[in-house]
């Protein structure tokens, strides 16, 4: 079998053991119950809120919003924050000795990943659905957008999830330069209230990064056409989203692999071995 072909098998299969593992996990569990319960908690205020003078309620304007929320971080955090962990723990290093095995970490990466949002967009829409009305009008057309934002959505992610933990020193520091300027650009990014409502500057920075137009992909595929009252421009602006996503995803699928080499070409048991002691005094 092609070398290429058999990395990538073995790389599917290990991504899907990974996410069987995550969702076995108590801890990962009750994590998922209680982000999700906060964000349920959100929907049940705005239910009774209006977007200006149209009968779409808020929630129904934040439950898309919300979904494009998880794309993001599961593509940013998520990669980010697990190869951190793979770095300290000696996998990646046990990955390169292999042939093929960066090829196999990675397609298991991108298959963890796609799971993992899969799963966090049904246990939030299932009961969204049932709270919020005036959603999926679209049909399958709207389906078909939906896909098709999540798809893009993690292609514009991933691999800066990906350069972020190739260049984090450990897993707190991948964490952090993910959260932080993530909880600030969603705070900008109309995820929780619409965009219109920020200052002109604000809407110009959240507009240069993907949370805010995976949000309005969502929303698009989501909402039906009286809802666009309340985006820029009253216009769900198709051609602007996949060129500002497009872009994040190519330059990220060139620079990603360039990294992720020169940061594997780092890899040794010795500096495996620091950081293990490292985080060691951290724990004790």
């Amino acid at each position: 079998m092609n070398p290429g072909r058999l990395a990538a098998r073995l790389g599917v299969a290990r991504g899907w053991a990974e996410f069987r593992h995550t969702i076995t996990d108590p801890q990962t569990i009750g994590y998922m119950i209680f982000i999700n319960g906060i964000f349920l908690l959100v929907l049940f205020f705005q239910r009774n809120g209006t977007i200006g003078d149209t009968p779409v309620s808020l929630a129904a304007l934040t439950l898309p919003s919300l979904l494009g929320l998880v794309v993001a971080t599961n593509g940013l955090m998520g990669v980010g924050s697990v190869l951190a962990v793979n770095r300290e723990d000696g996998t990646l290093l046990r990955a390169k000795a292999i042939p093929g095995g960066m090829t196999g970490y990675l397609v298991a990466r991108v298959v963890e990943s796609g799971l993992t949002v899969a799963l966090g967009l049904v246990v939030i829409l299932l009961p969204g659905l049932l709270m919020v009305d005036g959603l999926m009008s679209g049909g399958a057309a709207g389906l078909a957008l939906l896909v098709f934002v999540v798809a893009l959505g993690l292609l514009a992610t991933v691999p800066w999830g990906a350069v972020i933990g190739s260049l984090a020193s450990s897993p707190q520091s991948a964490f952090g330069l993910c959260m932080l300027p993530t909880m600030g650009l969603v705070s900008i990014s109309g995820i929780f209230y619409p965009i219109t409502a920020m200052p002109g500057w604000l809407q110009g920075v959240a507009q240069v990064f993907p949370f805010y137009w995976l949000g309005l992909g969502m929303r698009a595929a989501f909402l039906p056409d009286g809802a666009v009252v309340a985006e820029l421009g009253e216009s769900w602006r198709y051609l602007e989203t996949v060129g500002v996503l497009g872009a994040w995803a190519v330059v990220g699928l060139l620079i990603a692999p360039t990294v992720l080499r020169r940061m594997a070409r780092r890899e040794s048991g010795s500096a495996v071995e620091t950081r293990r002691q490292r985080a060691m005094q951290r724990v004790s």
